[in-house]
């Protein structure tokens, strides 16, 4: 048995976690259409833990046997019972935001409409509309003995209407699927919308001509995405995996596990549903908001020129690093000094250089890469491709079972192969996710390595998007380390030892807990033990247990987690020294920074991994140490600018809730690091205001303009 004194399941956390997102929703100092993306992110992350994690723990109700998360004592059915209970307040929370959007867009004169609000004028439009451009794209029927209930695609949008025959009374439902393929957003003019789901519930009825409407309902199904089990974040009993995988094998794949409706129905109609669904009733949501929120992001774009600029962000791009000369080649400079590239602040550009670079140069002999996510339209690819035209050896290890990008990988890994690259496929039971790159040059008859490690993947669009840090180093230590873990892909050795790099499942945890140890003893020795931590979530009970140790030690320990955090501070004699903190904003994010000690001692490690389970024991990753000075002391400064940030950092407390910090300077540690880069971008003229750093009373005192281009330029 656990100690659960000092942590929570990580499920709950999770949706403690999505409910910080709807609170950027609801947050009235975020520009109107932001607060729109928000919610439209919550309710996709909300999809996305139905078809996975959901499915995972109805999954394993299936087993007869209790299977116990050691971080809560509960089993399956006890996690799932609470689940339940929590995102019932959390849809309760969505319609009120959804209903507070909507009201403040009608206000700027902008109306997503009801089909009870359509005017007599817009019928006429609608109703031909209907007939013509809908109807032809239905697929519709009844349901009763001799039409079996159809088969509702996962998140699909399907109308029910309660039918009474007109000759016979009898009563029976009829199924409208919406169609997928038709745009979900009809603009009646530039100022009114109304969906498409609203217009079929509307003028449906009329394909059932044979029946009177007693009643219709919006609904939609969510299935269990068909996940590879392994990967599954759960620490248990071998024999309880392998007693899994055989009903897993049985069971049908994509089962549902949510039925969300816009109003609940008689309970005649429920029945059948639920009957033809293989749900329970506790699996049942009403929501008065829209089913799948991602239109709002299309629906933003349309509407920011009506709105004007304060609706939205203000726009950015990833400026030009200050510390890469873009009139120098990239392998020069690396090799002169190491250089580290902080998304999306800085642009990627660089990457994409010195793997053009890398395809020309006639002492370059080989390219390896780990490749997770890559964009669709991938450059990185593209040079790949290049290289391997151009004669050099080019390995690339394409994690094809990275969870929803499973097609495109496999499609770019035909098409490196296709162009000369060797791709490899990972482990069997263990995903890379780790993000390494090796150049191997011929120097006078001899081996000089490059390496770029870092905390996200080669992705041109993430990067625009996430918050993360790539490092580039000639130091040929870690050069070998890189190479010799490319060695050990080739063999599928999982336990090397390396000299730099921490890799796991083996080195990579033991170096951390060995670097704990190391914080624990200069305590000991009466000095001060410092841990300082940024990922995105924790959740490894191992891990737990050791930031545990170091705080009941004594060791002061900062986390900064944006997601699921499983332990919980502030715990008398088991976490008092913790402080954990999470952090949502504009940009999601996404480093793993490792630091122990203060200062110019400190020790400091970017990752690829969480201290997750399936990260630690079940993945490949790989933690870097950084050894530049002047590079540790930048990494430092940032984790102070985000344990800075008053505005969106909130802290996570005993009781397991989330609280604002104290707010003393209207810091918004992600807007400093947005100007920063505006400032010091080659190209990029200094900005006229810093929203970040002044206080919210200075703003309205008379030379404010003066005061800040002072503070910022001097």
């Amino acid at each position: 048995m656990h100690d659960i004194s000092f942590t929570q399941n990580r499920e709950l956390s999770w949706l403690r976690f999505n409910e910080r997102v709807l609170d950027e929703a609801q947050d009235g100092q975020v520009p109107l259409l932001e607060r729109m993306k928000f919610l439209s992110i919550f309710d996709s992350n909300l999809d996305e833990f139905f078809m996975v994690r959901v499915g995972s723990l109805t999954d394993l109700s299936m087993l007869h046997k209790r299977v116990i998360d050691n971080k809560s004592d509960m089993d399956q059915d006890e996690q799932l019972a609470a689940i339940m209970e929590q995102v019932r307040i959390l849809y309760q929370k969505k319609d009120y935001v959804y209903e507070e959007l909507r009201d403040q867009c009608r206000a700027k004169g902008f109306y997503a409409i009801e089909s009870e609000e359509m005017t007599e004028h817009e019928e006429k439009i609608l109703l031909p509309y209907f007939e013509n451009t809908i109807s032809p794209y239905l697929n519709y029927q009844i349901v009763d003995l001799t039409h079996p209930f159809p088969h509702i695609p996962n998140l699909g949008i399907v109308i029910v209407y309660h039918l009474r025959k007109k000759s016979d009374d009898v009563r029976s439902i009829g199924v409208i699927q919406v169609p997928p393929n038709l745009n979900r957003i009809i603009r009646l003019d530039k100022n009114k919308c109304i969906l498409l789901e609203k217009v079929i519930e509307k003028y449906g009825a009329m394909l059932f001509e044979s029946y009177a409407i007693e009643d219709s309902y919006i609904m939609s199904v969510t299935r269990n995405a068909d996940i590879d089990w392994d990967d599954e974040d759960y620490e248990f009993a071998e024999d309880y995996r392998s007693h899994m995988k055989k009903m897993l094998k049985k069971r049908k794949r994509l089962v549902p596990v949510r039925l969300e409706l816009n109003r609940m129905p008689t309970q005649g109609v429920l029945d059948i549903l639920l009957d033809k669904l293989s749900l329970d009733e506790s699996r049942v949501f009403v929501t008065t908001s829209p089913v799948r929120l991602g239109y709002l992001f299309g629906l933003v774009d349309v509407l920011a020129p009506l709105m004007g600029p304060e609706s939205v962000d203000a726009p950015f791009e990833p400026k030009n690093s200050r510390y890469v000369d873009e009139k120098k080649p990239m392998m020069a400079q690396i090799e002169a000094k190491d250089i580290l590239l902080s998304y999306p602040y800085e642009s990627m550009d660089p990457i994409i250089r010195l793997l053009d670079e890398a395809a020309k140069d006639p002492t370059v002999v080989s390219i390896k890469i780990t490749l997770y996510r890559i964009a669709k339209n991938s450059l990185v690819a593209e040079k790949l491709m290049e290289a391997a035209e151009n004669g050099k050896d080019v390995l690339v290890l394409m994690e094809l079972r990275a969870r929803f990008d499973e097609e495109n990988n496999i499609l770019w890994s035909s098409n490196l192969e296709k162009a000369g690259c060797r791709v490899i496929y990972g482990f069997n039971k263990f995903k890379c996710h780790s993000k390494v790159l090796l150049i191997t040059r011929v120097v006078d008859n001899k081996p000089v390595y490059m390496a770029q490690i870092a905390t996200g993947n080669y992705n041109e669009k993430t990067a625009k998007l996430y918050t993360d840090f790539a490092l580039m180093t000639a130091h040929q230590g870690i050069g070998r380390d890189v190479n010799r873990l490319f060695d050990n892909f080739l063999i599928g050795e999982l336990n090397g030892s390396y000299d730099h790099l921490w890799v796991s499942p083996k080195t990579l945890p033991e170096g951390v807990e060995a670097a704990m140890d190391r914080e624990i003893e200069k305590v000991k020795a009466g000095g001060e033990g410092y841990v300082r931590l940024k990922m995105n979530s924790i959740s490894d009970r191992q891990m737990i247990d050791k930031i545990s140790e170091a705080s009941n030690a004594g060791v002061t320990v900062e986390m900064m987690v944006r997601g699921i955090s499983c332990i919980v501070p502030k715990i008398p004699e088991r976490t008092e020294n913790l402080s954990v903190y999470s952090l949502v904003g504009r940009f999601l994010e996404h480093h793993r920074i490792y630091q122990f000690g203060r200062g110019e001692a400190a020790e400091v490690y970017i990752s690829s991994a969480d201290f997750m389970t399936r990260n630690l024991r079940k993945r490949v990753e790989v933690a870097a140490p950084i050894l530049d000075p002047d590079i540790k002391k930048r990494i430092l400064d940032f984790m102070d600018i985000m344990f800075k940030d008053d505005v969106k950092r909130r802290e996570l407390l005993p009781s397991k809730r989330y609280a604002h910090v104290e707010n003393k300077e209207n810091f918004i540690a992600q807007n400093y690091l947005i100007e920063e880069a505006d400032r010091f971008g080659k190209g990029a003229g200094p900005k006229e205001k810093d929203s970040v750093v002044i206080k919210s009373e200075e703003k309205k005192a008379p030379g404010f303009f003066a005061r800040l281009k002072k503070k910022l330029f001097g």
